[in-house]
């Protein structure tokens, strides 16, 4: 049986998103995304806040770019992807992503 990566998101931009090209050709665009579920804990309503970052490529991002803002409402599929990286400092990152793969505004804004 083959494994499933598949990742499921509704919730908002939490920064304007940013379009870059790698070898001016290649379409990147990359922006954090938000979201919130609420629980009940001892009576009292908590809100938890979970940020993922989102990277959009070739056609979809180009396509995003100019539809998307910061605090857009989107549902969201794609697959996880980790990658590591060397900073500035010399220090190895690493980070994980959601290449998103499809998306839908869900607001009137976005």
């Amino acid at each position: 049986m083959q494994g499933i990566n598949t990742v499921v998101l509704v919730g908002r931009l939490g920064r304007q998103p940013e379009l870059r090209f790698i070898d001016n050709k290649t379409a990147v665009l990359s922006f954090p995304m938000a979201t919130s579920e609420t629980t009940f804990e001892n009576g009292y309503k908590e809100q938890m806040t979970q940020w993922h970052n989102v990277v959009m490529w070739k056609a979809l991002a180009q396509s995003a770019s100019k539809m998307l803002k910061k605090g857009s409402l989107i549902f969201l599929e794609g697959r996880l992807h980790h990658r590591s990286y060397i900073d500035g400092q010399g220090i190895n990152k690493e980070i994980t992503e959601v290449i998103a793969l499809y998306y839908t505004p869900l607001d009137q804004n976005g």
